[in-house]
Order: structure tokens, then C-alpha cells, then sequence
């Protein structure tokens, strides 16, 4: 197994209106290819702990690693770069650019990295349109496509540059039924490829078919569990 993300005696301090620690001691790996769900209540500090793996929150003690590279203490635009290059996002809310199409929205994390040609982006960014059943709906403009269909499109974009990890905070949280399991068997054929995925969910029948659970409390992790898939 090859360690893909590793978080060591993180520590995370709130400081109004007064010192407050948000996160304690937290530890934990995260494996290649590994479908990981983070649940707890609302303030439990789930949600902080993501923004931290994300790299969009860098006051913290502790060391978080990537991709063996460790992560504090770097730069923004180092951090700018690596965000862009190895992670993909999935939020609640999809965050397409409504009058751009489906194809220009997925293009775009692949045209910020400046990798490929604009021609090969758009080629690759119709593979990942065609991997989660969009392709059909390229041209379409973002604002013209249902709730279900734009988080696919989203789940896409996450998807443009081959990223080390996809991060979703709470992916199906705006979904209905049918569409919160869409969006779960996408995540579940990705990570059969090889795709490491961590998501934060309220959701219990989410989160209970992913490979791993880690359940937190007043920002301690309390339990780890392997579920049986």
C-alpha cells in the first residue's frame, strides 16, 4: 500500500473571542485508491479538518503530508500550484460557472496548470465527461443542466488533472435520493481504478459504504473503522 496523505499531531486553535482548540491531536493515513468518509456532528471539527488537508488553511501545529511532500510552512503559491496539481474538490454545492458550458467548466483547473495544450485539455476533459456519463452534455451551459447533473460535471472537473486526491465536503448533501447514489457509485468506480477519495458526511448510508470511517468528536478523531463493502 503506498501512503498518500499522512496528518501527524495536528493541532487547529480558534482564537474568538477566545482560545479554543478546534482540532486535538489528530492522526491518521490515508492510502492509495482508499475511499475514506469523515463523519460527526455539526462542530466537530470535520469540516476544519478539511480545510487543512486541503492546503487552504495553513495555521496549524503538526505536519500534514502529500504525495510525500511535506506541506507546512510552504508558500501561497507553492501551496496554489500543488492544490491545483494533485487535489480535486467536490463541494455541496457544484460551482460551475453558469454561462460557461459543461466542457469549458471542466476544462478550466486543466487549463490553470498549464501542463497540456488547450486541444489536449479539451480532449481530456471530454474522457472525464464521458468516465461519469456526460459527454452527451458537453456543450450544454451549466445553468441549463439539473442539480444531479452538475455535480457530475463537477465531480469531473475535480477529476481534470489526474489529482492525488479527490477532497468532497459534504458531495450529495443537496442531492436527492437517486442522485446521492449516482454521485456515490462515480466515487466508488474511481476509487476502483485507483482514485483516493476522502469525503466529510452527514449522510450514515454514504458513509457506510465506503471502504473506511473516521468518526470525530470536539475535534478528536474517537473511532477508525474498515467497513465491509
Amino acid at each position: 500500500m503506498t501512503t498518500v496523505l499522512s496528518a501527524q499531531h495536528v493541532n487547529k486553535y480558534f482564537y474568538d473571542p477566545e482560545k479554543f482548540r478546534v482540532l486535538n491531536d489528530v492522526t491518521f493515513e490515508v492510502q492509495k485508491g482508499e475511499f475514506l468518509a469523515i463523519v460527526g456532528k455539526s462542530g466537530c471539527g470535520k469540516s476544519t479538518l478539511l480545510y487543512l488537508l486541503s492546503t487552504m488553511d495553513t495555521d496549524y501545529e503538526g505536519t500534514i503530508e502529500m504525495a510525500g511532500t511535506s506541506l507546512r510552512g510552504r508558500s501561497q503559491d507553492f501551496l496554489s500550484h500543488f492544490r491545483n496539481e494533485h487535489l480535486g474538490f467536490v463541494f455541496q454545492f457544484h460551482f460551475l460557472l453558469p454561462e460557461f458550458s459543461a466542457l469549458q467548466n471542466v476544462m478550466l483547473p486543466g487549463l490553470k496548470l498549464g501542463r497540456y495544450s488547450e486541444k489536449d485539455v479539451q480532449e481530456r476533459a471530454m474522457e472525464k465527461l464521458r468516465l461519469i456519463g456526460m459527454a452527451d452534455f458537453a456543450r450544454k451551459p451549466a445553468s441549463k443542466l439539473s442539480g444531479g447533473q452538475q455535480q457530475r460535471v463537477a465531480i469531473a472537473r475535480a477529476l481534470i488533472n489526474d489529482p492525488t486526491i479527490i477532497m468532497g465536503d459534504e458531495p450529495t448533501g443537496n442531492l436527492d435520493r437517486a442522485n446521492t447514489e449516482n454521485v456515490f457509485d462515480i466515487f466508488r468506480d474511481l476509487a476502483g481504478k485507483g482514485q483516493t477519495i476522502i469525503t466529510v458526511t452527514h449522510d450514515p448510508d454514504f458513509a457506510d459504504k465506503t471502504d473506511r470511517v473516521i468518526e470525530m468528536s470536539d475535534g478528536m478523531i474517537i473511532a477508525s473503522h474498515e467497513n465491509k463493502v
